[in-house]
């Protein structure tokens, strides 16, 4: 490691290149940069083709939408082409040229460095001179993962040096997302010290400052029409409370927190504490409805009766399911959790249960079937497939990328189809029932098969597929 003490080190950078002389530096090679206001900074040379205009043109860029125009610098020094490992084996080294001193020639001189074993990190977004474990200068913005760790940012797609790649550092010039940084950090300072004393409007706050005070006033009214309505059955949906705010008590929703400052949703609906308990009455309303034990139990509190009907109802037309492949999938109980009963989820690999938020016993049979037919047609191979040819089809600016027909191990179809925009994708199977082949002609067999999985949604129509005899063979309906 080197051996020169950072603390006392001066750089002396006296090669800089003027920028109105057009003496540009080569492509992607990083500089320290003067900027034509005196701050200092540092970035990768990106040019436009200014060669024809006699122009010159170009940014450089310090990170992912970080640039710095051309038009705003007045002079750069190469950073890349110095390796200081030498001069820093030597102890007893504080200054160090960078290119030869001349008279009258402009230098800049920059020192203050610190270092990371130190304890000593640069503030969030500051923008420093590096000097790297390999002895070449480097420059990058501070991102900071915590207090203690972080990295330094120097090029688009967020490339970035570790902290074990960097011997000393020092900030350059304040740049305006160093300064927003500091405005913002500023703010949750002064967030926090309003915070401490919050005061607390009598009329929004007539009943105090406890949540579950209102929430049980809510209760005593919806009790009125739902008997069996809950404080648990309220809080199933996302819960207020009650949050300091702007140095004053509100209701409001925790949101968590963005770039280090509390998100809080507050409540404005209103003045007063008679109008939020009106209002959360609405706002549980459609969770308590839900919860309706007569209506979610009603078949009793024996999960096995629940799942028998799923079965039997998947088992007609997945005639290959048997109950063997159910304990592959997942399992399902009827579980009591804070006082109430519930549906309750284990998926495959998963540690426990989590609850399902059905409002019948229909709705969570469908939910079971679902399930079960996915699990069905895992469990069935595919033998054979067939790649639906297709054009170019857009529906509502998603591009179909793949219609695949299958055929299982146990002589039934299934269609998987494939689409996506510029920026996602998804995947949908679709079982073709056995009902489709009780139809005596091809045509029939479309018309039931378009039932299922509909030419409207993705593309590929009935008058596609009749007069494709490959695919009507694949189906079955065509002889060789």
């Amino acid at each position: 490691m080197f051996t020169s003490d950072y603390k006392n080190l001066t750089l002396s950078f006296n090669e800089f290149h003027e920028i109105d002389a057009k003496d540009m530096p080569e492509y992607d090679e990083f500089c320290l940069l003067e900027l034509k206001d005196g701050r200092h900074t540092a970035g990768k040379w990106h040019p436009n083709d200014y060669k024809k205009n006699e122009k010159v043109s170009g940014s450089f860029g310090r990170g992912l939408a970080d640039s710095v125009p051309v038009d705003e610098v007045s002079k750069w020094h190469s950073l890349s082409r110095y390796d200081l490992s030498e001069c820093l084996t030597d102890e007893e080294i504080d200054w160090i040229n960078l290119g030869p001193e001349q008279e009258d020639s402009f230098s800049i001189q920059i020192q203050g460095f610190h270092a990371f074993k130190d304890g000593d990190f640069p503030q969030s977004e500051q923008y420093c001179l590096l000097i790297m474990t390999d002895g070449n200068l480097a420059a990058g913005r501070w991102d900071r993962d915590s207090d203690t760790e972080g990295s330094f940012i120097y090029a688009s797609a967020l490339a970035s040096y570790d902290m074990d790649e960097v011997w000393a550092w020092t900030p350059l010039s304040n740049d305006a997302f160093f300064d927003m940084e500091v405005e913002r950090e500023n703010e949750i300072k002064h967030e926090e010290e309003l915070n401490r004393n919050p005061s607390t409007d009598p009329v929004k706050f007539k009943y105090g400052t406890d949540i579950d005070v209102y929430y049980e006033k809510a209760l005593e009214k919806l009790r009125k029409n739902y008997p069996w309505a809950s404080l648990n059955q309220m809080k199933k949906v996302s819960p207020w409370e009650v949050l300091p705010l702007h140095g004053k008590y509100v209701f409001g929703r925790d949101q968590g927190t963005c770039f280090g400052s509390r998100q809080v949703d507050e409540w404005e609906d209103g003045t007063t504490a008679d109008e939020f308990i009106d209002f959360l009455c609405k706002y549980t309303r459609e969770a308590v409805e839900r919860s309706n034990p007569e209506k979610r139990f009603k078949l009793g509190p024996d999960i096995a009766v629940y799942l028998d009907q799923a079965y039997k109802k998947v088992k007609k037309e997945y005639r290959w399911l048997n109950k063997r492949m159910l304990k592959k999938g997942q399992q399902y109980a009827i579980q009591t959790i804070n006082g109430e009963s519930e549906f309750t989820v284990k998926y495959p690999g998963s540690d426990g249960y989590s609850v399902m938020d059905c409002g019948s016993a229909e709705e969570f049979i469908e939910r079971v079937e679902s399930d079960y037919q996915n699990l069905a047609l895992r469990e069935n191979p595919v033998v054979d497939s067939y790649d639906v040819p297709f054009g170019k089809v857009e529906i509502y600016g998603w591009f179909l990328e793949k219609y695949t027909v299958c055929k299982l191990k146990s002589g039934d179809y299934r269609v998987d189809v494939q689409a996506g925009n510029r920026t996602t994708g998804g995947n949908r199977t679709f079982f073709i029932t056995p009902d489709c082949f009780k139809a005596d002609t091809y045509e029939e067999f479309l018309d039931r098969y378009q039932e299922v999985v509909p030419g409207c949604s993705f593309g590929i129509t009935k008058e596609d597929m009749l007069s494709n005899e490959e695919l009507k063979r694949f189906f079955g309906y065509a002889k060789d």
